[in-house]
């Protein structure tokens, strides 16, 4: 346990708001030491601040208490509930066009949330698509075969564990992600497929020319 776990766990057993001086009494700390994890609690949301009724002369002391509620700090297990739905997902009929279409809407969704939904031109479409892909851990490559038809390989998949079970459900939301994105941003372009594994540690996205609906 650390010594900020520690300060934490003092506020919580002491039933009442503890100042500065009490924590450092109690932990056998300096008050600056004291001071000093109690306002980096506080800058996290972990403890409050009150401040006491005045009863004696002079400046009151500050008190502080744990918040109550979950700890924001404490561990996480996403890979676990990505499991759980990609299962759910594969139950589904046609679960790969579901699949795709899970990662379309979610990009496209993202894509407004941020802001980015606005026409790009080829070049602008893949730069910004690598980058995408990049922020969620891709190691994307772009790969240039001719002009109308490029490449970007993926070093790198988020889900590696997930995606060597569920394949099926894994690779389809990511080819979707892509597609969507591309779609939100008006690009000329799209993804056709994506290749998992098309090379040994690496899978590969086929860039094509977007057919626009007239």
């Amino acid at each position: 346990m650390t010594r900020r776990d520690e300060v934490l766990t003092a506020l919580r057993t002491a039933g009442t708001p503890l100042s500065v001086l009490d924590v450092a009494e109690r932990l056998s700390i300096h008050p600056n030491t004291a001071r000093f994890h109690l306002e980096a609690l506080l800058e996290r949301g972990r403890v409050e601040m009150i401040k006491p009724g005045r009863t004696k002369p002079g400046r009151p002391p500050l008190m502080f208490r744990a918040t109550a509620g979950m700890d924001p700090d404490g561990p996480r297990d996403y890979r676990v509930l990505a499991g759980v739905l990609a299962d759910a997902l594969a139950r589904q009929r046609d679960p790969q066009r579901r699949a795709v279409a899970a990662g379309q809407a979610w990009a496209k969704k993202e894509a407004a949330t941020n802001g980015e939904v606005q026409p790009l031109d080829r070049d602008q479409a893949f730069e910004r698509l690598t980058g995408l892909l990049a922020e969620m851990g891709f190691a994307p490559q772009k790969r240039s075969r001719n002009h109308d038809l490029d490449e970007i390989g993926l070093h790198n998949c988020p889900f590696l564990e997930l995606a060597d079970t569920r394949r099926d459900i894994i690779c389809p939301v990511h080819l979707g992600l892509m597609q969507g994105a591309l779609a939100a941003w008006d690009a000329p372009v799209t993804v056709e497929a994506l290749v998992p594994f098309a090379e040994p540690g690496l899978c590969i996205a086929n860039l094509t020319p977007r057919r626009r609906v007239s």
